[in-house]
């Protein structure tokens, strides 16, 4: 697996991953939002630059001119909840895209322990797609690798990436054992420590909390 660890350079990136992970700025929901839809469009423009291009002629008002235009046939999947502002992000930079949802979450046992549930997805069909798999928290990574199995009964993509805010080391080397090796990782940060609940640490919190209020 190819990992494009976005965050290594400075940019005004840097801004977005420091407002959404400051305690007292993250309590603004709305900006909270903005700021991983911002994080979303960075990533998209990172990615797009490896996609496949063809040529084009635009016809303009004094002439022609000759361009070149992706023509990678893209969808967008997310993870419900907490998915929802990256996805809106990178649906901004490739609004041709098309897009499927899934519905997958911890079910903690007594013990602490905790599986993953997939209880609901829609998909278009995604034989030779190019699927995205936007999941702003790459904690463990088995949230990841369950939605892709969920979404093999819709077809075989010709390519995958994966786009994250925060993943954690640990997440990263999972998920890197159930992929391809030319699946790419697109991620803003990345952090060293998962805690006994594999809630990143630092990282941010509950970004499902914090985007749209509290669950029960």
């Amino acid at each position: 697996m190819q990992v494009h660890h976005i965050g290594e350079q400075n940019s005004i990136l840097n801004n977005f991953i420091y407002e959404i992970r400051d305690e007292n700025i993250q309590k603004d929901s709305m900006r909270f939002r903005k700021n991983i839809e911002r994080i979303g469009e960075i990533l998209a423009y990172e990615m797009s630059k490896t996609l496949n291009y063809e040529k084009k002629d635009i016809v303009t008002p004094l002439g022609i001119k000759e361009v070149f235009l992706p023509e990678n046939d893209l969808v967008i999947c997310s993870i419900l909840r907490a998915g929802l502002p990256l996805h809106q992000g990178v649906l901004n930079f490739f609004d041709h895209a098309q897009n499927a949802f899934i519905s997958a979450y911890r079910k903690v046992e007594k013990d602490g322990s905790f599986d993953i549930r997939v209880e609901y997805f829609a998909s278009p069909a995604l034989d030779n797609k190019t699927l995205i798999l936007a999941d702003p928290m790459l904690a463990t990574g088995q949230s990841l690798v369950k939605t892709f199995d969920g979404l093999k009964t819709h077809g075989s993509p010709n390519e995958l990436h994966i786009m994250s805010v925060i993943a954690s080391a640990d997440g990263i080397d999972y998920i890197s054992k159930h992929f391809s090796e030319n699946t790419h990782l697109w991620v803003a940060a990345i952090d060293h420590q998962l805690n006994k609940k594999g809630y990143i640490v630092p990282g941010l919190g509950d970004a499902g909390d914090l985007s749209f209020g509290d669950k029960l």
